[in-house]
């Protein structure tokens, strides 16, 4: 005898099989029943769309995040203090009527390879904290 299966056909591909299990404070969960309200979605899918879209963008450890930009900061200082250094001794140079040419140009290059990457690392912490905002 054969007998027809009724109901959904098994799925393929796309079965949600895993759990995880969240726990949440009481504020938390009604800031959640609250946006499921609101939005009209299903807890699991609220939570599943907060997390999963936009999935591509780091999570950036705050601690290292701080570290490695103190320690950035830290080589800026020196970068800039090996440039004041260049220039207390190419003014001396002038000032004594011996300044070389090369000397000048050596410094002009630096400071301006200096500014550069200041520029960009401006740029990048700009990133960085508008990234974080979100």
């Amino acid at each position: 005898m054969n007998k027809k299966q009724l109901g959904r056909p098994p799925m393929v591909r796309g079965k949600r099989d895993k759990k995880i299990d969240v726990r949440f404070t009481k504020e938390e969960f009604e800031l959640i029943l609250k946006l499921e309200k609101t939005l009209g979605v299903s807890k699991a899918d609220l939570i599943r769309n907060k997390i999963l879209i936009g999935s591509e963008r780091v999570i950036i450890n705050a601690g290292q995040l701080i570290l490695a930009l103190d320690l950035l900061g830290t080589e800026m200082g020196r970068v800039g203090n090996n440039i004041n250094q260049l220039a207390r001794y190419s003014n001396a140079l002038n000032r004594q009527g011996i300044l070389s040419v090369v000397v000048a140009e050596r410094y002009n290059i630096l400071l301006m390879n200096y500014q550069e990457i200041q520029k960009r690392l401006e740029v990048l912490l700009r990133r960085v904290i508008r990234l974080s905002g979100k």
